[in-house]
């Protein structure tokens, strides 16, 4: 049987790299979705382990689609943002007495916009059910996006099943629902419809993103001052990722204009905003298309994961999943497999056993953000319960929350050109690990600032400890006279935490996830906020008086002990260099009958000698135009 080595070398490197004998340097060439040659970095321009440690790290150039990309994650969460903090307030409050029939209160008065009156135990319920299901469910798309669909197919579906959930919620603004209470049924099916819309959009986006970014590896180069860097892809991801949390935020202040319309012109203007904006994301999206490097599914490898699970367990032991570096994936390795007394054939190789193990590390990690997300923002919905029992003078309650969202704009570029270069001038490396510390006990810090504001605004409300349900014989709200304005501290302290925690973990999720699996590992990182949501659901009975000074206690004095725990257990990776994973999406789908002949080319493959070009007979399409 005639060997074709340079077949079989293709197929060993994947779809997504061909042979380029007149390269210098490096025989593969990558290429990205339209056929286009990625940057590679050549051999001269690899630098060595002494410029690693000596040299400045920079970031690289993001590419124009980047910032397209990062519109429209803005736009998609103004409208999100626009809607979501009023959801408590238009199922607890009752229409306020003296009002102008769409919701608002009567000028001059400390009353709070209102609709539904169900309560505050209501109202939290529905608040963190959307909430919860907006971060479950992405599990599920981010599944769905990496096997079937590919990541920009559920952006656009995500896009539509939001713009009708936003159609419909308009409607539960009319005044004539909002008279006769009529208004539950279109509020709570646009509610539960706008989770699933969000649900499906989220795991994709960031992944997209970072999908654009093409060189993954360190490089040299000279500025024109003459000084050599090195171009960093943890810088370059960090840069575009704070790029990227920064206009969220940006729109979480549509917020700010669905508050006061919700307070001074009803409830109608507030839901109508957001879908006006919401409007050209579909065009925006079918603009980029074509200018977006996009991987298609790859299949899943869940299964393969089960497998390499259960070898781990049979063959390791339970006991080395809680040793450090006690190589609990080692046995799983084809290379180990081969040599132990026991080989079995199975379908991957070595570094895709790295790259699950990288990948639990990353869900692991993620299991402490649910604690660092409820003292950011408060227990269930104890925060937004707390500015009920505060002076508001004419100020809505809700836009008091916003400070979260203005801490985060002010301080990214603050990071991302101030505090980051600065560290990386002096060669000192502040890893994802030692910020996300940094992140949890600010967190805990925003957690106590509430805390002490619930404990004085009991001491100080004409009803004690039951300042949230406080009225005079008139039905008018009595408040304690604390400043709403003293809950923008804890508010923005909660914002820059989530620059500290949330940022690196993008990439933690990008990074350390097989190339077919990123989606759904973005949205085990969204999961991590389904927990907590999850938690003040469960919690929802206790988030009132005159409990609230525990609801916010007791996250922050847990906090204290999960920040130390965490940086305990995962400080080495502080000390690992980011990488992607360079594992062919396609390693796995060799079948039988190709593995039985090894060393020949790829069925219904084949190598054009003259092109230099593997192609495949099917389609005739040069296989170095897909991407894995």
């Amino acid at each position: 049987m005639a060997e074709n080595k340079t077949a079989d070398s293709q197929f060993i490197i994947g779809r997504d790299g061909t042979l380029n004998i007149d390269r210098k340097g490096s025989l593969v060439r990558e290429v990205d979705a339209k056929g286009h040659e990625l940057p590679m970095v050549e051999p001269q321009n690899i630098p060595t382990e002494e410029e690693k440690r000596t040299l400045r790290k920079v970031a690289g150039p993001l590419p124009r689609v980047a910032y397209w990309l990062c519109a429209v994650e803005f736009a998609e969460r103004a409208s999100y943002y626009g809607v979501q903090p009023l959801f408590s307030q238009f199922v607890n409050r009752p229409m306020p007495k003296g009002g102008n029939g769409w919701g608002a209160p009567k000028r001059g008065s400390d009353d709070t916009a209102g609709a539904l009156g169900m309560g505050s135990v209501k109202g939290t319920a529905v608040s963190q059910s959307f909430s919860m299901l907006a971060y479950a469910l992405p599990v599920f798309f981010g599944w769905l996006s990496d096997t079937k669909t590919g990541r920009f197919k559920l952006i656009c579906w995500g896009v539509g099943v939001c713009g009708l959930s936003h159609v419909i919620m308009c409607a539960a603004g009319a005044r004539s629902l909002l008279a006769d209470g009529s208004a539950k049924g279109p509020f709570f099916l646009s509610v539960y419809i706008l989770a699933i819309g969000a649900a499906m959009f989220k795991p994709n986006i960031s992944p997209t993103l970072l999908d654009q970014m093409k060189n993954i590896t360190p490089e040299l180069k000279t500025l024109p001052s003459g000084e050599r860097v090195i171009i960093d892809p943890e810088s370059t991801a960090e840069r575009v990722m704070l790029w990227f949390y920064l206009l969220i935020n940006v729109g979480g202040f549509m917020n700010v204009p669905t508050s006061y319309t919700e307070k001074y012109v009803g409830w109608w203007l507030s839901f109508v905003l957001p879908l006006i904006l919401y409007l050209p994301l579909l065009p925006l999206l079918f603009y980029l298309k074509d200018k977006l490097i996009l991987h298609p599914p790859g299949g899943s490898d869940l299964g393969n994961i089960m497998r390499i699970l259960g070898i781990c367990f049979r063959r390791g032991g339970f006991a080395k999943m809680f040793k450090k570096n006690g190589g609990f994936f080692q046995p799983a390795k084809p290379s180990v497999i081969a040599q132990s007394g026991d080989p079995i054939e199975v379908p991957w190789n070595d570094e895709f056993v790295d790259d699950v193990r990288r990948t639990f590390q990353a869900t692991g990690i993620f299991c402490f953000f649910p604690i660092q997300m409820i003292n950011d923002q408060g227990l269930g919905g104890s925060a937004n319960t707390l500015t009920t029992m505060l002076k508001t003078k004419g100020v809505p309650n809700d836009v008091i929350g916003n400070f979260n969202s203005l801490a985060i704009i002010v301080m990214a570029p603050v990071l991302n050109y101030g505090l980051y270069p600065l560290l990386r001038r002096r060669n000192i490396h502040y890893g994802p690990i030692a910020r996300m510390t940094t992140g949890f006990l600010i967190a805990v810090a925003a957690g106590a600032g509430y805390a002490l504001i619930s404990w004085k605004g009991y001491q100080l409300s004409p009803c004690g400890d039951h300042g949230t349900t406080c009225y005079d014989d008139n039905g008018n709200a009595m408040v304690a006279p604390i400043s709403i304005w003293f809950m923008a501290i804890p508010y923005g302290l909660g914002g820059l935490s989530e620059l500290f925690v949330n940022v690196p973990a993008y990439g933690i999720a990008y990074s350390r996830a097989p190339k077919n699996m990123r989606g759904l590992v973005s949205a085990l990182n969204l999961f991590s906020a389904a927990i907590a949501y999850a938690v003040g659901l469960a919690t929802a009975a206790v988030i009132k008086d005159p409990y609230l000074t525990w609801d916010f206690g007791a996250p922050a004095i847990i906090g204290i002990v999960a920040a130390a725990f965490f940086y305990w257990m995962y400080r080495d990776i502080d000390q690992e260099e980011y990488r992607l994973s360079r594992n062919p999406a396609n390693y796995h789908v060799e079948s039988d009958e190709d593995s039985k002949h090894e060393g020949e080319s790829p069925k219904g493959a084949s190598f054009d000698e003259k092109t230099g070009e593997h192609t495949n007979e099917h389609d005739n399409v040069p296989a170095s135009k897909e991407i894995s």
